[in-house]
């Protein structure tokens, strides 16, 4: 069972939905922008995020660089320093073609859960029909 007090990893009462359930779903969002925009800097990425959010999740800076070093790290995704312009040198990523592959197994093992995800969904409306006697 996943930790918590509960039927629920955050203990008892509603299921929180977000990123948080699916720890790494902020991975093919990434993969998607940047092979949308073909290159992004950080806070771009940051600011197309809320869009792509499963429920009122919100992503922290940290947790989104932290999975852009990991992406980088397993090659899907490559970085440059851009010097370019005034302040601080910035990273920006790009989509490497293994990171391309990795967004296409990303989405058909959505496209899975959706599935399971919508018969589920129906199995249990079909229990909530029922009238209370045959439930027993």
């Amino acid at each position: 069972m996943p930790r918590g007090k509960g039927p629920c990893r955050h203990g008892w009462g509603q299921p929180q939905g977000g990123f948080g359930n699916l720890p790494r779903f902020i991975e093919p969002v990434l993969l998607y922008l940047l092979k949308k925009s073909g290159q992004a800097h950080g806070y771009q990425l940051a600011g197309e995020l809320p869009e792509h959010a499963i429920g009122e999740t919100v992503i922290d800076r940290g947790a989104l660089y932290r999975a852009l070093r990991q992406l980088e790290a397993a090659a899907y995704v490559t970085s440059d320093w851009d010097v370019s312009g005034a302040g601080p040198a910035r990273r920006l990523y790009r989509l490497t073609p293994a990171g391309a592959e990795y967004l296409h197994h990303w989405t058909k093992l959505i496209e899975r859960m959706a599935v399971s995800m919508t018969d589920f969904i129906a199995k249990v409306g079909e229990l909530e029909k029922q009238a209370p006697e045959d439930k027993e």
